[in-house]
């Protein structure tokens, strides 16, 4: 199976709705297995009883074919909102039903609409690639909120398969005011655990390293460091306890 960008898609970003308060909860793996079955199920977007799910030491295993994309990244959404996740192998296929296939063509089309039609993504900078449905988006822009915006617009258009986030962001700033102005949003934000990550720069590049409450927390942690003007690349290594 092609490998994601995830947000997240492809990016995990805004995923999360665990309490910041939260704490890690120890589950056995069949207890974990049946609470991520439950929230499947209860998610109305999601057909429960295509995903397969397995569970070993907090981490989950979702595997099935599925309808779309847009049910993969809910289901994936779905999932990580369970106490006790630590963390998540994705071993689902999607495959469309006749009625939603879409030529390339026409995939790329809308595509370039909804990119267009989004006020904060800078068309005229992104290009775009559709191959049996998977999109690529590759291009440079000035800031994160842009790139991620662009994934996020064309994840839910039928036909789509994936999408793979290529767009980078253009350096702006030295090393170490990024990597000052990152921690220092870590604290503005009431991180929890602000103390307990590491942020190491590398020219544009932003690595996170250590461990965290929750997937909320690495959520937010994330988001502050792909929120500071110049990042280019976030490498999330956080662990969630």
């Amino acid at each position: 199976m092609r490998a994601n960008t995830p947000i997240s898609d492809d990016n995990p970003r805004k995923l999360q709705v665990n309490s910041p308060n939260w704490k890690t909860i120890m589950k056995t793996d069949l207890q974990l297995q049946q609470d991520v079955m439950a929230e499947l199920d209860w998610e109305a977007s999601v057909n429960a009883s295509d995903i397969g799910v397995q569970a070993k030491n907090g981490v989950v295993t979702l595997t099935g074919h599925i309808a779309s994309y847009a049910e993969k990244i809910n289901a994936e959404r779905a999932a990580q909102r369970v106490a006790g996740v630590t963390a998540l192998a994705i071993e689902m296929d999607v495959i469309l039903p006749s009625m939603s296939k879409r030529n390339d063509a026409d995939i790329a089309l809308a595509v370039g609409n909804a990119l267009q039609w989004s006020m904060y993504v800078p068309e005229e900078s992104i290009k775009i690639v559709v191959e049996d449905g998977y999109v690529t988006l590759s291009g440079e822009v000035n800031w994160a909120y842009q790139r991620e915006t662009a994934a996020a617009a064309v994840r839910y258009l039928m036909g789509v398969t994936g999408v793979s986030d290529q767009i980078t962001v253009k350096p702006g700033i030295s090393s170490k005011v990024l990597k000052s102005d990152i921690e220092a949003a870590l604290k503005r934000r009431g991180h929890a655990d602000a103390e307990k990550i590491d942020v190491a720069v590398h020219g544009a590049d932003v690595t996170l390293t250590g461990v965290v409450a929750n997937w909320d927390e690495r959520s937010l942690a994330r988001n502050s460091a792909w929120g500071t003007k110049g990042v280019r690349n976030v490498i999330d290594q956080l662990t969630v306890a």
